[in-house]
């Protein structure tokens, strides 16, 4: 299996759903096997997937430029065709259920794509006059609510090629919250937002989560997914690196201690003393992982030992360590 799902039926507070299809309760609305894309000339963008979003999860897609989330993400709305494997969206085989499926899914992938001289409301009522299992008597209604949900209202009657781009990008997201939707998925949603811009989306996601909708969030910004995702799946080279719960996966960085000392030879042997693990010297003192040691133990053997030390620091693990940990590269931490 490519990557490591931990805790699978873990949703952090979320129930399971009712299967589509009227079995036992469903526990992803997200499953790949085997995934994987190839292309001519021996290229793989994704390769033996094995993705799975929980229900109820708001789960953060992560890695950087050509990791292969969108290429997943178009696997899984059926857009492109994988090389080998399959996937299912709430339940149900893609793309043989599409038609049953992709009415309850909201998707946007690689920014939006309107008509320029029509206005943003006209443009959702085009997308929702395709939408054939809605009611078009309740259309204007549709409209305003999405509008209003991403904060673009007042400019409903602004032509489309006047937005900005951040507002083109929440035009985007109004288009996918035309009518309630069990999944979401989000192809860099904040992309082109200020600062209030991205804050909103955030709390939007958070609402859509609080009403039950799952939501697969594909970012390369660290910061958005610590603020609003349950669950995490880190992407590089094609490869799942790992899934599962933020917190869970973020605890396995481990902790970190450091000794800041003018003699940084005496700070690591006290440590290595001490029976620290991984100790690291450099100009200005040490580090190590404490293992079961309490800080309170280290500092004492460190000033015990005769060490001059200038500071002492725990170094509590985040997404960033998390993810040099598993891609061996640095990331976006920006947002």
């Amino acid at each position: 299996m490519s990557g490591e799902f931990l805790d699978a039926g873990h949703r952090d507070g979320a129930s399971s759903m009712t299967s589509s299809s009227g079995g036992a309760p469903r526990e992803s609305a997200v499953r790949t096997h085997g995934l994987t894309k190839a292309y001519r000339g021996g290229s793989v963008a994704v390769r033996d997937l094995d993705l799975v979003v929980p229900d109820g999860a708001v789960m953060g897609f992560l890695g950087p430029n050509g990791s292969g989330k969108t290429t997943t993400i178009r696997m899984l709305l059926g857009l492109i065709e994988p090389t080998a494997g399959g996937c299912e969206l709430l339940g149900r085989p893609m793309p043989d259920q599409s038609a049953i499926v992709l009415p309850r899914v909201g998707a946007l992938v690689e920014g939006p794509a309107f008509h320029p001289y029509l206005t943003g409301a006209d443009n959702l009522r085009r997308l929702d006059a395709a939408d054939r299992s809605t009611d078009d008597g309740d259309t204007a209604q549709r409209v305003s609510l999405a509008l209003d949900r991403v904060g673009l209202l007042k400019a409903a009657r602004k032509r489309y090629r006047a937005y900005s781009l951040g507002m083109k990008q929440r035009l985007a997201i109004a288009s996918a919250l035309l009518r309630p939707r069990d999944l979401l998925i989000l192809d860099e949603p904040t992309n082109g937002l200020d600062p209030q811009g991205t804050r909103e989306v955030r709390s939007l996601i958070a609402d859509l989560a609080a009403d039950g909708t799952t939501v697969l969030l594909s970012t390369h910004l660290l910061s958005e997914v610590e603020q609003v995702c349950s669950h995490v799946a880190v992407m590089h080279r094609g490869t799942l690196k790992a899934q599962g719960g933020l917190s869970e996966l973020v605890s396995q960085s481990g902790r970190r201690v450091r000794v800041d000392s003018p003699d940084p030879s005496a700070a690591a042997a006290a440590l290595r003393d001490l029976g620290c693990g991984e100790v690291v010297e450099d100009s200005s003192g040490a580090t190590a992982v404490p293992g079961e040691q309490p800080p309170e133990k280290i500092i004492a053997h460190v000033v015990g030992a005769g060490v001059p030390a200038v500071g002492f620091n725990v170094a509590t693990p985040g997404l960033e360590e998390l993810f040099v940990t598993l891609t061996g590269e640095g990331f976006d931490v920006g947002g």
